[in-house]
């Protein structure tokens, strides 16, 4: 993806309707990206992220020594965010 950048960028060289977001203002940090063909979240993964994904996920779940209940993995959720707090 292509990315331009220009620091302290005149505002009088905006786009009216860009220009009228900055009253008073005299420069702008100006980020221009490409568009993204995947810019959503629920858009749906190629065939090789998809893959991937699944492979991934099938390794994690054979990882585990033995299956947790949704009640214990909360448990260690608050524990370990309890630390947190403590520090």
């Amino acid at each position: 993806m292509n990315k331009i950048v220009r620091e302290h960028y005149p505002v009088s060289q905006l786009p009216e309707d860009l220009r009228a977001q900055f009253p008073g203002v005299e420069t702008v940090r100006l980020v221009i990206e490409e568009g993204a063909a995947r810019q959503s979240e629920n858009a749906p993964l190629g065939r090789g992220e998809g893959e991937d994904f699944w492979a991934t996920l099938q390794q994690a779940r054979a990882s585990l020594k033995e299956p947790r209940s949704l009640r214990d993995a909360v448990a260690d959720i608050r524990a370990l965010r309890d630390e947190w707090d403590e520090e």
